[in-house]
């Protein structure tokens, strides 16, 4: 069997149980017919240095998500200062339990730096690299030097793959090799995400029947384009008296949001609803007359994947690997940052009659898909004669 050492912290912790769901569910399905081990690199701050987005100090070790076997592990840094250094110090903590487990290949999720480190580790133990792009590796680097540290990977890498069409050609653009590349979408869970009854759910949630529900389900975070989506909802609700706007989740600019609400006085009809767990996801899809993602990147957002899985229509920009998504007949694309055309597009959907079952039967892909298509790649590395100078 083969045995496969991942390399990332775009993972469930602890400290962030919901982060990296897609390569969770994706490990999960490949550890099926492989062994799977996954080694998670954290940096351990000072704590009167903790960054604000980080909502912990340090990590339980003890933590295990079901059905992929994890180990966490800290290294030193600074916030901000460090970063340049951090794939270099990632893959000296980790080398030795990374070569005790042995694998046939190491894949490295995230480019920089845990791209950065699986690259290191893969060429001390003379086996094959694999690395994932998930969209803010490439379209936010940061420093010059770990931009460089980037590039680095997507050259030297053995397979490239990238979580969209659109993130690929980003990576050949930035020198990865393009016969090295590949585009894989991400799934999602069938079970959960069907279509379902609209007004159980929306008893479920509290929600009014008879209201025309706008939902936005993710981070707190206005490159999401949520100020838009304040905009364009408190434009709308004049003349949509029944229009209610549903933004659910956490994250830093929370604040900001309320803000946008009460500058527009919508606090009657756009309501902040609390992060909640997986399984209620599902309910907030089911719920929605329309689910929308305005972001102003994204590379292949789940969240897309379950509303249509739910069979609801989105409304979403133009960016990253949202158009590979949403085909026609599942929603509305609009450009990013734009209020106006955002309101346009939420009306005509919500005016326009959806068939729940055929929205679904076009978008579902369960996470079967991308398990397989990763150990395609996976395969052949492995069947591929590697470089001497990859070697020890």
């Amino acid at each position: 069997m083969l045995r496969v050492a991942v390399v990332t912290r775009y993972f469930p912790s602890s400290g962030e149980p919901a982060q990296g769901r897609s390569l969770y569910e994706t490990l999960r399905v490949l550890g099926r017919t492989a062994e799977v081990r996954v080694f998670y690199p954290n940096a351990a701050y000072p704590g009167f240095l903790q960054p604000r987005s980080r909502s912990y100090d340090k990590l339980d070790p003890a933590f295990r998500p079901p059905d992929v076997s994890v180990s966490y592990f800290n290294y030193s840094a600074l916030p901000l200062i460090s970063r340049p250094l951090n794939g270099w110090m990632a893959a000296r903590t980790l080398l030795a339990h990374v070569r005790a487990f042995a694998p046939d290949l190491v894949f490295g999720c995230f480019l920089y730096p845990e791209g950065y480190a699986a690259l290191k580790i893969g060429r001390s133990l003379g086996v094959p690299v694999a690395v994932m792009s998930i969209g803010s590796d490439l379209n936010r680097i940061g420093d010059a030097l770990s931009a460089r540290h980037t590039r680095t990977v997507l050259r030297e890498a053995d397979s490239i793959v990238t979580v969209c069409e659109d993130l690929r050609k980003s990576a050949v653009a930035k020198g990865a090799p393009a016969a090295k590349t590949r585009a894989i979408l991400n799934g999602c869970d069938l079970e959960a995400f069907r279509p379902g009854d609209r007004s159980q759910a929306r008893k479920r949630l509290g929600i009014d029947p008879s209201c025309e529900a706008v939902v936005y389900v993710g981070r707190m975070d206005l490159k999401k384009g949520l100020h838009e989506l304040v905009e364009a909802v408190a434009a709308l609700h004049p003349s949509r008296p029944r229009l209610h706007g549903y933004l659910v989740g956490r994250g830093p600019d929370r604040g900001a949001i309320e803000d946008a609400i009460r500058a527009n006085e919508a606090g009657e009809f756009l309501h902040l609803v609390p992060g909640c767990a997986f399984e209620e996801v599902a309910a907030w899809m089911t719920a929605a007359d329309v689910v929308t993602l305005p972001s102003y990147m994204e590379g292949c957002p789940n969240v897309i994947l379950e509303a249509l899985a739910c069979g609801r229509p989105v409304v979403a920009t133009k960016v990253g690997g949202i158009p590979e998504l949403v085909r026609e007949g599942c929603g509305s694309l609009v450009p990013p940052r734009d209020p106006g055309l955002l309101a346009q597009a939420l009306a005509s959907v919500l005016d326009r009659l959806w068939d729940p079952v055929k929205i679904s039967a076009l978008a579902s892909r369960s996470w079967k898909a991308p398990a397989a298509e990763l150990m395609e790649v996976f395969e052949a590395l492995i069947a591929k004669p590697q470089e001497d100078s990859h070697a020890r």
